[in-house]
């Protein structure tokens, strides 16, 4: 975890083709290591969440490269090692999983479906209104609660209730929502701890009732 980190903060303040080349080797020790956690945690979640079984790693990890065409920002890789682990596609799939993201400071997994396609997005905000009582009583459970404070990511969150539903529906806040994610931010003991992917994995198997619960209607569309 040391070289991942310690790399990636000497990126962020050398994010420039120059600087990469010149330690391309120290990239790839920290690329390799990365490449390690995540091909334990898939072997690990696969045990509780069959879907995994026959992920591939390769897969899962995105490039370092960003696609800098059209963004105002020019510099040349993400200053993050990131890998979703999710079956059919790894990355590109478009059904709940767990996202790991290694960056200085800012650490974290992220469990769920992010951006999905619109018919995706109708008909999951249609299971949670009509299956509200079985989200609740995931979110509800203490574990989970205590593991990711039952915060949901809001970018992109609308202000009103979308159409079609009820704006005094109690968990209304859901309905407007645009991803369902939930996120654990790891502290510094998590992340440096000798049994990190042990750690990480648990997290994961809380979190697993919530991935069921979306891709129960996540496979129904897609």
């Amino acid at each position: 975890m040391k070289n991942i980190l310690d790399f990636l903060s000497e990126l962020k303040k050398n994010n420039n083709r120059t600087w990469f080349a010149e330690h391309k080797e120290d990239y790839e020790v920290a690329r390799s290591e990365f490449e390690q956690i995540c091909r334990s945690l898939i072997a690990e979640i696969a045990k509780f969440d069959t879907d995994i079984q026959h992920v591939e790693l390769k897969d899962c990890v995105f490039r370092i490269y960003r696609d800098i065409r059209f963004s105002n920002d020019k510099t040349p890789y993400k200053t993050h090692f990131g890998a979703y682990i999710a079956s059919a596609g790894g990355r590109k799939s478009k059904r709940g999983g767990y996202y790991l993201h290694l960056e200085p400071d800012a650490s974290m997994l992220s469990v769920g479906v992010w951006c999905p396609p619109p018919a995706v997005l109708k008909a999951v905000r249609q299971s949670i209104y009509d299956n509200i009582d079985e989200l609740n009583e995931i979110r509800n459970e203490p574990e989970f609660r205590r593991t990711f404070n039952d915060t949901f990511y809001e970018e992109d969150k609308l202000k009103t209730v979308p159409p079609g539903f009820p704006k005094d529906f109690p968990d209304a806040e859901l309905l407007k929502l645009k991803h369902f994610l939930v996120t654990h931010y790891f502290d510094e003991d998590t992340l440096y701890s000798t049994d990190f992917v042990a750690l990480t994995t648990d997290m994961a198997k809380k979190s697993y009732p919530f991935v069921k619960f979306l891709n129960f209607t996540v496979d129904e569309v897609i």
